[in-house]
């Protein structure tokens, strides 16, 4: 938006705080080659567009916003003289993509001192050199610091998870082998019964039914029910009974197993029904082999599909072969993160989930969204440990007008109010030296916030911290990455 062009007074350009130092040769280039302008109520400057003018407020009252998904936030609003805003990193030149960080509009007839971006840099890098070597360094270290810690941190994370999932891996792949192991025993052990069954006094109808037993014992064993303990250990009492009472040698042994199949006394004794007295004990040992051969069976079956789902939930975190940006269920990322950092939680942290399964899709990419749950998560399993090592985490989503909530509570100690405006800033940690670098919010902020036009707040007091994300059920795309200078604008002295 254009303005009334109005005289340049050099000695009221003096008069802001940011020109007072200068000469009159210095001022009266100013007023030359820059202009005066009076910008009736309404815009100035729009967020994202190319960041063309320098602004100074003469006189007047403005705001600043920023926008958040579909809307303009309003961050500050000032008729103090002097402040200023616009193309304020024109000195950085095109290794910069120079665009307005911010919205700034007027409220009621404002003045504005305004200076093309071109000549803003001339004249910073003219008058100013060391300042300017100065402002570089700074603004570059900065972020060459920030990127290389922030990759820090990732490969930390990703060892960290790394530990925890082959852990997790370990667990099933090593039953499953030990399972393998006995299965191949007893398997060996079932065909030396049955040769010794063939060899024996049984008729054909005997073996018939044995053989129709068992089909029904590999049925029953697959819709076992679970018991509790009390309940197993009577049933394991009443199964040793009945097997000592017909001469089956080892019961106490055969128990256990015939409990864990489901079997009881009632279905022991449809079996010596249906076979002769002096081919029951052969029958019984038979059986036995039967059911450990369904059961550990079903144990490979069960570690190895915990394996699948463990390498599927590791896909699903780290979106490998998956496009970048998409429309994804917020519950699915939630839950491969879940997985990912189980290891961590432990005997004393417990999960709780309080998910709204009708929620839709959201556009984003998932990638980066993990990321910012396995911060939001590892922040808060932390500070359940430092107060204790326990504690629940509950993990919430939810619908917000047009937006999604996810929302992370934890019960620790909670953030104290002093430093609670501080925890997004790069590199500010309440961690102890070296188990923390101050980054992960930080990274967290400007994910949701800058590259998908969403919301982090946190909401803390002891015993009930929660950080709640807010993403957009609808956006465009946003773009691939965020201006190099994203995360300083959230300190600057700016209007």
């Amino acid at each position: 938006m254009s303005g009334q062009i109005m005289p340049c007074d050099p000695k009221e350009i003096r008069s802001l705080f940011l020109f007072e130092k200068l000469g009159p040769e210095q001022l009266g280039r100013l007023c030359a080659e820059g202009r005066v302008e009076l910008f009736p109520p309404g815009p100035v400057y729009t967020e994202g567009d190319p960041a063309t003018c320098f602004f100074v407020m003469v006189e007047g009252t403005a705001v600043i916003s920023r926008r958040v998904g579909g809307d303009d936030v309003e961050v500050a609003r000032t008729s103090q003289r002097g402040v200023y805003g616009g193309a304020m990193q024109a000195y950085l030149g095109d290794r910069v993509r120079q665009v307005y960080t911010n919205s700034l509009r007027v409220t009621e007839p404002t003045r504005f001192f305004v200076l093309p971006a071109d000549l803003f840099a001339e004249v910073m890098h003219e008058w100013f050199p060391m300042a300017v070597h100065l402002l570089e360094g700074l603004f570059f270290g900065s972020k060459n610091t920030q990127a290389a810690v922030g990759q820090r941190e990732r490969l930390l994370a990703l060892g960290s998870l790394s530990a925890g999932l082959t852990h997790e891996l370990n667990n099933p792949a090593a039953a499953a082998v030990r399972a393998t192991a006995t299965l191949r025993e007893r398997v060996a052990k079932m065909r030396r019964k049955l040769a010794v069954i063939a060899e024996g006094p049984f008729s054909r109808d005997a073996l018939a039914s044995l053989v129709e037993i068992q089909e029904r014992t590999a049925e029953r064993v697959a819709k076992a029910p679970a018991l509790s303990p009390l309940e197993a250990a009577d049933r394991e009492d009443l199964l040793g009974d009945w097997l000592d009472d017909h001469g089956i040698a080892d019961g106490w042994q055969l128990a256990p197993t015939f409990v864990q199949a489901g079997l009881d006394a009632d279905w022991l004794e449809q079996v010596a029904a249906a076979v002769d007295e002096e081919i029951l004990p052969g029958a019984i040992g038979w059986l036995n082999y039967t059911v450990e051969t369904e059961l550990l069976m079903t144990e490979i079956e069960d570690s190895t599909t915990r394996v699948s789902h463990l390498v599927d939930a590791a896909k699903q975190y780290a979106q490998l072969d998956r496009a970048p940006y998409r429309a994804v269920d917020v519950h699915e990322l939630l839950e491969s993160t879940l997985l990912m950092l189980s290891a961590k939680f432990g005997s004393g942290i417990r999960v709780v989930r309080e998910y709204d399964r009708t929620l839709p899709s959201v556009p984003a990419y998932p990638a980066e969204l993990n990321q910012v749950w396995t911060n939001l998560i590892d922040n808060a399993v932390s500070a359940m440990r430092g107060s204790g090592g326990e504690g629940t985490l509950t993990v919430r989503t939810a619908r917000d007008h047009d937006r999604v909530l996810v929302e992370f509570r934890d019960t620790g100690p909670g953030i104290p109010a002093e430093i609670r405006g501080r925890i997004f800033d790069p590199f500010f940690t309440t961690k102890p030296v070296g188990e923390g670098t101050g980054l992960g919010l930080d990274i967290s902020w400007r994910i949701v916030v800058n590259k998908h036009h969403g919301t982090l707040r946190v909401d803390s007091e002891p015993g009930d911290t929660r950080f709640q994300v807010l993403l957009p059920l609808t956006a465009e795309q946003p773009e691939g990455a965020e201006s190099a200078d994203s995360a300083e604008e959230r300190t600057e002295e700016a209007v």
